[in-house]
């Protein structure tokens, strides 16, 4: 039984249906719905906390699907799962993925650099001051990529960017 028929949740099932119902009706083919069906999956078990399924369901989608767009946010997606388990390389390399495929995700642009900056902060604990300046300036010119895709987003980095100086005049309005 596929975790869609599992979820007792109003919202998971209402997903559930809508998407049904709109692969019937849009045309796709056996193959793109199958992969849609375990990004679905995924995205249900990601939710309520099952990384392990959430995983096996998003790498079987990554095997069926072919379209780059939608392989970005299950690269992205997986991203965010080894992120959530503090699995920072493995995230990173994730992110870079799906930002391969899609150069506008403003999202993943954010995550990689809350996790230089974490790690800056990190290293900044221990008092390693070059590693840290070195981090904290990856993590801001990431910040500054998502500001430019989503201007209106990321209230907190744009902060952040003002406060260290890391602002660039061309986010400035």
């Amino acid at each position: 039984m596929g975790r869609s028929q599992r979820n007792d949740n109003f919202i998971d099932k209402t997903f559930t249906i809508l998407a049904d119902i709109l692969l019937k009706v849009f045309p796709a083919s056996k193959q793109e719905k199958q992969a849609f069906f375990y990004y679905r999956d995924g995205m249900s078990a990601q939710s309520e906390g099952d990384y392990a399924e959430a995983l096996e369901n998003y790498y079987e989608a990554l095997q069926i699907e072919e379209d780059p767009y939608d392989r970005s946010y299950i690269l992205y997606n997986i991203g965010l799962i080894y992120s959530n388990n503090g699995e920072y390389v493995q995230a990173l390399e994730y992110y870079q993925q799906a930002l391969e495929l899609n150069a506008n995700l403003p999202q993943a642009l954010n995550n990689i650099a809350v996790i230089y900056h974490y790690q800056g902060s990190q290293a900044a604990e221990k008092q390693n001051t070059e590693t840290s300046k070195s981090l904290f300036d990856k993590a801001g010119e990431y910040w500054r990529q998502a500001i430019r895709l989503a201007p209106n987003n990321y209230i907190e980095a744009q902060n952040w960017l003002k406060t260290t100086g890391r602002m660039s005049s061309d986010l400035l309005y």
